[in-house]
C-alpha cells in the first residue's frame, strides 16, 4: 500500500525531525558545599567563572563555618556575563550561609539540591576544588551523549605548585600517586567508577529523584554513612543508570599536607567504605558487599592485606633468621622490589602532568615505600574502628586534623606494629632450636609463595595497555 502523494512530505518532515539535532541547551546548576574555605573559595569561584562552558547557576552553601568564608564568597554573588551575540554565557551565583547544621557537608549537598530543581544536571564541587578550563564543557558533553548515564567524575589529583616542606611533598606525591592509580584502574574498567567522588562530579537531576523514589529518602544524599559519595554511587547504579569518570575532564582537589589530616582523611573514606562492603547492617545502611561498585573496594583491602603480611613477615623472618645465624641474602629477593618500581614508574608515566617529584616518587623505591607503610597504617586502623564498633564522627575528626586539632591517634598503628614485632621476637627467643629451623622453614616457604603470586600479579598490572589514558 502506497501512502498518498500528499502525505509524502509530511513523512519527510518527520523523519528530518526525528534525526536532527536537538537545539536545547541543557541547564546546570552548581552546588559549593563550604565549610571554611576561606583560604581556597575565590579559587575555585574563579576557576568555574573561567570555565568554556558555565554553569547557569551557583549556589555557595556554607555551613557550621567560623571564618570568613561567605564573607569572600560574597564578592561574588550576583550575575556574570561573558561574551557577545550568539556567544554570550552568564551565570549567576548566590551565597547561601545556613549556619550551624548538624549534618555537615551532606545537609549543604541536600539543601542545594532543593535550589537546583527544574535544571537538568547538578554540578557537585568541592570549595578546595579546581576544574580545568575545559571540565565543565567536557562533562556535560559526556553526560549527554548517554542517557544512561547517572553521574560522571571528574579525573582527579592534586596541585603540588605551592607545596612548601619537604614532608608535605612527599605525602603530596604519594597522594598524587594514589589517585593516579585508583583514576587508571577505573578508567580501564570501562570507564566505570566506583565513586562519583563529590569534589567534581555532574549528576543527572532526574537519576537523583530516582534514588530519591526507590530509597524512600527525602534528599539523595544521606548522613548514614561516612563516605556520602560512594553509597550515592551505589544507589545511583541499583537505579539503572551508569556511574562513570570522564575521559579528558580534570580537576584538581586539596591534598593533606600532614600526618593527621591525612590519617583522618584516610580512615573516614576506608571506614565508610568497610561499612558498605561488610554483610548485614550496622546502621540505617545495608551493607551490600556484592554490589559492582564495590569490587575495587574488595580489591584495595585485599591487597592491602597481602601488603601488610608480606612486609611484617619479612621483618620478622629477617631478624629470626639473623640472630638464628641463619641468613642468607639471594638476589631473587630484589626481583618484587624492581616490579613494584617498574608499576609506580608506569603509573608515573600515564600521569597527566607528572612532573619530577612524582618520578622521583616512583623511581626511588624507598618514597613509595614509606608511603605504602603510612596506608597500612589508615587501614588497619579503619578496620579496628569498623571491628570495635567505635562511634566517633569522622568527618569532625578530620576537620579537627586539617585545622591542627587532633591528637596523636595516627601513630598508634606504627607503635601497635612495633609491639607485636617485639612480641614475635621474644617469643621466638623461647623457642628451642629444632623448632626455631622448622618455623623458619615454614615461614620462608609461606612467604616466598604469597610473595611471587602478588609479585606475578603486579607485572601484570605493569605491562598492562593504558589505551591511551591518562591518569
Amino acid at each position: 500500500m502506497t501512502a498518498p502523494a500528499g502525505d509524502a512530505g509530511w513523512a519527510v518532515d518527520l523523519l528530518q525531525g526525528m534525526t536532527a539535532p536537538s537545539t536545547r541547551r541543557s541547564t546546570i546548576g552548581c552546588i559549593i558545599p563550604a565549610y571554611n574555605e576561606e583560604s581556597t573559595i575565590a579559587g575555585v569561584l574563579d576557576s568555574l567563572l573561567s570555565q568554556t562552558r558555565l554553569p547557569d547557576v551557583v549556589h555557595v552553601v556554607v555551613n557550621n563555618t567560623t571564618d570568613a568564608t561567605a564573607e569572600i564568597a560574597g564578592h561574588y554573588a550576583g550575575m556574570h556575563v561573558r561574551g557577545e551575540g550568539p556567544q554570550m554565557q552568564r551565570t549567576e551565583i548566590f551565597v547561601h550561609d545556613i549556619g550551624e547544621n548538624p549534618d555537615k557537608k551532606v545537609g549543604a549537598l541536600n539543601y542545594g539540591f532543593t535550589l537546583v530543581e527544574g535544571l537538568d544536571y547538578l554540578l557537585g564541587v568541592d570549595g578546595d576544588t579546581t576544574g580545568d578550563p575545559r571540565a565543565v564543557e567536557l562533562l556535560v558533553a559526556e553526560i549527554e551523549d548517554d542517557d544512561r548515564i547517572g553521574g560522571i567524575s571528574a579525573i582527579y589529583s592534586i596541585d603540588d605548585t605551592d607545596v612548601e616542606s619537604r614532608f608535605a611533598k612527599f605525602l603530596i606525591a604519594g597522594q598524587r600517586a594514589q589517585f593516579a592509580a585508583f583514576n587508571l584502574q577505573n578508567l580501564l574498567r570501562g570507564r566505570n567508577m566506583a565513586v562519583l567522588g563529590g569534589q567534581y562530579s555532574i549528576f543527572a537531576v532526574e537519576a537523583l529523584h530516582k534514588v530519591v523514589e526507590q530509597t524512600h529518602q527525602r534528599f539523595p544524599w544521606v548522613r548514614d554513612s561516612e563516605i556520602e559519595d560512594s553509597l550515592l554511587s551505589l544507589q545511583i547504579k541499583s537505579a539503572g543508570y551508569l556511574t562513570k569518570i570522564s575521559a579528558a575532564a580534570r580537576a584538581n582537589v586539596g591534598g593533606m599536607a600532614d600526618l593527621r589530616s591525612l590519617d583522618a582523611q584516610q580512615v573516614k573514606w576506608n571506614t565508610g567504605a568497610i561499612d558498605l562492603m561488610w554483610p548485614g547492617q550496622r546502621g540505617d545502611t545495608k551493607g551490600q558487599p556484592f554490589h559492582p561498585n564495590l569490587r575495587l573496594r574488595w580489591f584495595e583491602n585485599i591487597s592491602m592485606v597481602v601488603n601488610g603480611f608480606t612486609r611484617l613477615g619479612f621483618l620478622v623472618l629477617l631478624v629470626c633468621s639473623v640472630s638464628f645465624n641463619a641468613f642468607e641474602f639471594s638476589p631473587l629477593w630484589l626481583i618484587p622490589p624492581f616490579i613494584a618500581t617498574l608499576l609506580n614508574t608506569r603509573v608515573a608515566l600515564a600521569m597527566h602532568d607528572a612532573n619530577r617529584k612524582d618520578y622521583v616518587f616512583a623511581m626511588a623505591l624507598v618514597p613509595a615505600e614509606v608511603y605504602m607503610w603510612i596506608r597500612l597504617g589508615h587501614f588497619s586502623r579503619s578496620w579496628f574502628k569498623f571491628a570495635t564498633r567505635s562511634q566517633t564522627d569522622n568527618w569532625a575528626l578530620q576537620a579537627k586534623a586539617e585545622s591542627g586539632g587532633a591528637g596523636a591517634a595516627y601513630l598508634m598503628p606504627f607503635a601497635i606494629v612495633a609491639v607485636v614485632i617485639a612480641a614475635l621476637i621474644a617469643a621466638w627467643w623461647q623457642l628451642p632450636d629444632a623448632l626455631k629451623s622448622d618455623a623458619l622453614v615454614v615461614g620462608w616457604t609461606t612467604l616466598g609463595i604469597v610473595t611471587i603470586a602478588q609479585t606475578a600479579w603486579l607485572l601484570l598490572r605493569a605491562l598492562r595497555r593504558h589505551r591511551g589514558f591518562r591518569a
